[in-house]
């Protein structure tokens, strides 16, 4: 995994969390997804680098 993904990855979970923090703050739902949405995604993506580095030994 190169050290962008790693930060790009980080900066999605970030900010999903953020957008998670705020929805639950206002009560908005559809925020509080998203922001689940979002660090789902950036999981998922980490965890696709992470496959990628174990068949690269």
């Amino acid at each position: 995994m190169s050290a962008s993904d790693k930060i790009s990855n980080a900066t999605e979970d970030l900010k999903g969390k953020a957008t998670e923090a705020v929805g639950k703050a206002t009560n908005d739902d559809s925020k509080v997804a998203e922001g689940r949405a979002e660090q789902a995604s950036a999981s998922a993506k980490k965890a696709g680098e992470n496959v990628k580095d174990i068949f690269k030994k």
